[in-house]
C-alpha cells in the first residue's frame, strides 16, 4: 500500500489543503495528514479541534484521508506508521526554497522515504492557514479560501 503523510499545522485546513489531498488520492493509497504543533505559530484552534476539523471535510473518505496528531520528526512519524511518502504543497518559489531544504535534509535523515511536491493549483496559490486566521479575525469573507463545513465552527471563535 502506498502511503504519504501530509503533515502541516492546518490551523486551520484550507481549501488549498483539500485540493492538494484530493490530487494526492490520485498517487496515493491512503494519506495520512498528520497534524503537527509549530511553535513559532499562533495557533487560532487547538489540537484536538483541528483534528475533528478535518475528518469533518473528508468524512466520505475515512478508510483513504486518515487524521492523526504527531510530535518529532516528521520522517519518524513516517516510520511509525509504515508511511514511505510524504507530500508537500508548493504555492511558490519561497515555498520551494524551504521545502526543499526540509526534503533534502529529511532525505539524509531517512533515505527510504520520498517528498513528493504537488505545485498549487491556480487559484490556490494565495491561501493559506495564516491568511484565513487574518481574515477571520477582522471580519473579513473567508468562504473561498475554507471548506464550507467549517466555516460556522470557525466564526465560533473570533
Amino acid at each position: 500500500m502506498r502511503i504519504a503523510v501530509f503533515p502541516g499545522s492546518f490551523d486551520p485546513i484550507t481549501k488549498a489543503h483539500c485540493e492538494l489531498i484530493e490530487r494526492g488520492l490520485g498517487l496515493f493509497d491512503q494519506i495520512i495528514v498528520a497534524v503537527g504543533v509549530n511553535a513559532s505559530k499562533k495557533g487560532l484552534l487547538a489540537r484536538e479541534e483541528r483534528l475533528q476539523l478535518i475528518r469533518d471535510v473528508f468524512p466520505a473518505k475515512a478508510e483513504k484521508v486518515l487524521v492523526q496528531s504527531f510530535t518529532g520528526l516528521t520522517v519518524d512519524f513516517c516510520k511509525q506508521v509504515g508511511a514511505h511518502y510524504i507530500l508537500r504543497g508548493i504555492r511558490n518559489t519561497q515555498d520551494f526554497e524551504f521545502e526543499n531544504a526540509i526534503a533534502q535534509n529529511n532525505k539524509l535523515l531517512a533515505p527510504e522515504i520520498e517528498t513528493y511536491f504537488l505545485v498549487s493549483q491556480a487559484g490556490m496559490g494565495h491561501i493559506s492557514s495564516s491568511i484565513v486566521r487574518d481574515v477571520l479575525q477582522h471580519g473579513g469573507d473567508i468562504s473561498s479560501m475554507v471548506p464550507a463545513t467549517i466555516i460556522p465552527y470557525l466564526k465560533g471563535k473570533i
